[in-house]
């Protein structure tokens, strides 16, 4: 058994930042790939509006011809209910993913730039996409901008905390702490980790991390020593928010999946990861894109002294 659960979010939350096309056949094999390495959770796609992201304007596509393998959970993103009910009529197909993410920001002016509309409104809107899942899905709660807002600046951790317990209130019982630019700290994470396991102890808590400022993999341990079991990641660290939305210049990726894996597992952190094929997958990730990535592990190699990396998974 693993002792964390890594989300691989390359297919979804890297590719929305790129603008070059990748062709269904070469997603489709790169997420069997994920999930063949032994990712428990991975983040195939999005229903979004293909005119503002086109990069999953093949989402039902896909996911008509993605091998599925047992035991993992696939997941998409709904901006609207417009979106819950392609998802719903896709796994009314056979085809369809078993988690959809609903997103908030904890900040009105995140909120408005990203989401176009108020915070008050975006709940409205979660409050109407939980109900039309039908309990059909697993659902995972994300909260943007929850350790600092690039337009706003400090965010309040009682409005996290409120957030959380809100998505809860709602049938949603996994939630995802979003640092979406990169201004988390060590301190930060544990205190608010810390808050939601006393006052939510219920929810499943998610490190959705960025690296923007290089302090991705501080802010994962502080998370693991506070709690969180789960984390997001992405191979090469890419990722960010969709290339025709700015809002913050720089490196925008994820934490980078094969640097964090050997983070955990050369502290006995047990990620249940077929470690020799996390390189090759991640120089698999550079040949689709075109260019040499983020990962720090694919030129240096995993760490020498990991005796036993985690057995293949068949």
């Amino acid at each position: 058994m693993s002792d964390v659960v890594l989300c691989e979010c390359f297919a979804r939350d890297g590719l929305q930042h790129e603008t070059a096309f990748v062709p269904t056949q070469t997603k489709r094999a790169l997420i069997e790939r994920f999930a063949e390495l032994g990712f428990a959770r991975v983040e195939a796609t999005s229903y979004s509006n293909p005119k503002v992201v086109p990069q999953f304007a093949d989402a039902s596509a896909l996911l008509a011809v993605l091998r599925r393998r047992e035991g993992v959970h696939y997941k998409a993103t709904c901006a609207n209910v417009r979106a819950v009910e392609r998802a719903l009529a896709d796994l009314d197909a056979g085809c369809g993913v078993t988690e959809i993410s609903l997103l908030v920001s904890a900040s009105e002016a995140h909120s408005m730039k990203n989401l176009k509309q108020s915070r008050a409104d975006q709940w409205e809107n979660v409050r109407k996409m939980a109900a039309a899942a039908q309990g059909r899905f697993r659902l995972i709660g994300t909260i943007s901008v929850a350790f600092g807002c690039p337009f706003e600046g400090a965010v309040d951790p009682d409005v996290v905390v409120a957030d959380a317990i809100r998505f809860g209130e709602m049938g949603v019982d996994h939630v995802a702490l979003g640092d979406t630019t990169g201004m988390a700290t060590p301190a930060a994470m544990k205190g608010l980790v810390s808050r939601l396991r006393h006052e939510a102890p219920a929810l499943a808590l998610i490190a959705h991390l960025h690296d923007t400022r290089g302090t991705g993999l501080v802010n994962a341990l502080a998370a693991y020593e506070a709690g969180v079991r789960h984390f997001d990641c992405s191979f090469g660290g890419v990722g960010g928010h969709p290339a025709q939305v700015e809002y913050g210049g720089g490196y925008t990726g994820n934490v980078c999946t094969e640097d964090l894996a050997n983070l955990f597992e050369s502290l006995g952190i047990h990620t249940g990861l077929d470690l020799a094929g996390l390189i090759e997958t991640s120089r698999l990730c550079e040949q689709t894109l075109g260019r040499e990535l983020y990962g720090r592990v694919t030129r240096s190699g995993l760490n020498p002294l990991l005796r036993q990396p985690s057995r293949p998974h068949k």
